[in-house]
């Protein structure tokens, strides 16, 4: 159940924009002595936006559906998203026609406008009160070199069949050289959607158990077995809607976790941006606004890095200092960072997990797309699942193998984990000595011949956890910004007492003792 006032957390201290702005919202609990007897015919393993809206597609075409969620509804990254919808893509359509050809960046653009469409039509059929609105998104260059690739990505966005048009200006206060309008994006109140598809789903015969952590699951019989807190759950298809599969699969060394970092600012002034905006640094930053209970808000993020490698505080200090010197700031109110998975080839991987059981589906490697991709991946997930021809099958299987495409991010990231296996367990003489913690402060250290995880409480008091993320064995970076450990080889995360916040790993931090 989710009460009618209480702000649901999110794996993270830094509670989001959307938390405390957000619809009442009360959800059945349901009779767990019922579930236990059942068979469904698909259990669902999330309950962000791509989970709920699976289920709810699933239900609307006759199938019985469950929902499993570690936590509650809106914990991950949904709760955390700033919601541009959009068919302009972290991956530019230049890069996805030559890896796919042009007949795989024109099918890429088909999902991305039916991946905002089911949006517009769930809003629509199920009267969510979500703010949704269509709107323009604005990418600009700033320099020669970006104006040049930004004609690239003109000219294969409309190859691709994408609307898009030259811009005369952009919605925020910052020169620029070259801007392109992509029509028909949209934005909306995130948490309070992903609500609303609980409502339909729920009001469709559909039961959602939260606070229900998944352990481990097999297939027996044609039926899988999923393990939970709660007992086992029994279903002939099951669908991971994690963001990131759990446990040791191919798509962990294919998928590359980051962070992004979020501010909800009031400005001096009413000069908000009317639009979608961004620019093209790398990283690059976004734009745009929203208006909650009466207020308007500046919603500005960037300077993202990869899981566990970045400085999260210098990460905020950056973004201050930027809207500060191009915007008239009155209030900084929200500080918020949300994580997401960058796939080795640039595109999502959506369909059969492989390595795995029969008829078990995932959905992962959304980039920076996660509400549009998450979307779209009820629409082939469900196309799957019911035995339907989809054109969008092969383009997205996690099956795919692409020599090319994407070989030298696979490399780069693989690298690099290959790297903190090695390196995070022999350079323990620069770490913080023991004395050095700060109040509400963690740090891997080297004590007594091995290395520990350690936290201070305000209070002073010293906790230790062993800091070997249970996942595949990397070392854990402590996150001074969300206060939680995180895992620089899959994104991993847990918070200061060592329960598991984020996904992959689904044990704990090993508790120790320095008595």
């Amino acid at each position: 159940m989710i009460d009618s006032k209480s702000h649901p957390s999110r794996d993270g201290v830094l509670p989001s924009l959307w938390q405390e702005h957000r619809a009442a919202t009360i959800l059945t609990a349901n009779d767990e002595r019922e579930i236990a007897d059942q068979v469904w015919d698909v259990i669902v393993v999330g309950g962000g936006i791509t989970g709920l809206t699976t289920a709810l597609r699933l239900q609307e075409a006759g199938k019985r559906c469950i929902v499993v969620e570690a936590y509650q509804i809106g914990f991950g990254t949904t709760g955390g998203t700033t919601a541009h919808i959009n068919t302009m893509l972290d991956t530019p359509y230049h890069t996805i026609e030559s890896d796919f050809g042009a007949s795989g960046a024109k099918l890429v653009a088909d999902a991305a406008r039916a991946g905002r469409d089911i949006i517009a039509r769930n809003v629509s059929a199920y009267q969510i009160g979500c703010d949704f609105e269509y709107k323009d998104g604005i990418l600009f260059a700033q320099t020669e070199q970006e104006e040049a690739e930004l004609q690239k990505i003109f000219a294969a966005s409309q190859r691709a069949g994408v609307e898009v048009l030259p811009a005369e200006a952009i919605p925020v206060p910052l020169d620029f050289r070259m801007a392109i309008n992509y029509r028909m994006q949209a934005q909306i109140h995130p948490l309070n959607y992903l609500l609303g598809l609980a409502q339909a789903f729920t009001a469709a015969g559909g039961i959602i158990l939260q606070h229900t952590p998944v352990s481990d699951s097999k297939r027996q019989q044609g039926v899988h077995e999923v393990e939970t807190a709660g007992g086992t759950i029994r279903g002939h298809q099951l669908v991971y809607a994690t963001h990131i599969p759990p446990g040791v699969n191919v798509l962990h060394f294919r998928c590359a976790p980051y962070r992004s970092y979020v501010l909800g600012a009031q400005l001096a002034t009413d000069l908000y941006p009317n639009n979608l905006a961004y620019d093209m640094q790398e990283p690059y930053h976004y734009f745009r606004t929203h208006q909650l209970d009466g207020k308007r808000y500046l919603i500005f993020g960037g300077a993202d890095h990869k899981t566990g490698h970045g400085d999260p505080d210098a990460a905020f200090r950056e973004l201050e200092a930027y809207l500060h010197k191009h915007f008239d700031v009155a209030s900084i109110d929200y500080r918020w960072s949300a994580q997401y998975f960058e796939p080795a080839d640039g595109l999502p991987y959506i369909g059969e997990l492989p390595g795995s059981e029969e008829h078990t589906y995932v959905a992962t490697g959304f980039s920076g797309n996660g509400i549009l991709f998450g979307s779209f991946s009820a629409l082939l997930l469900t196309d799957l699942i019911l035995g339907n021809e989809s054109p969008y099958e092969k383009l997205f299987s996690p099956l795919r193998i692409k020599p090319i495409a994407g070989f030298t991010n696979f490399i780069k990231e693989n690298a690099d984990v290959v790297y903190r296996f090695v390196a995070d367990r022999l350079n323990v003489d620069r770490l913080e000595a023991l004395v050095e913690l700060a109040p509400e402060t963690g740090a891997v250290v080297s004590y007594e011949d091995q290395k520990v995880a350690l936290y201070k409480s305000s209070e002073g008091k010293i906790s230790a956890l062993s800091p070997v993320c249970t996942h595949a064995g990397c070392i854990v970076a402590w996150n001074n910004a969300e206060k939680s450990w995180d895992c620089p080889c899959h994104g991993g995360r847990y918070d200061i007492a060592g329960k598991v916040l984020t996904g992959p790993p689904r044990k704990d931090l090993e508790a120790i003792s320095l008595g």
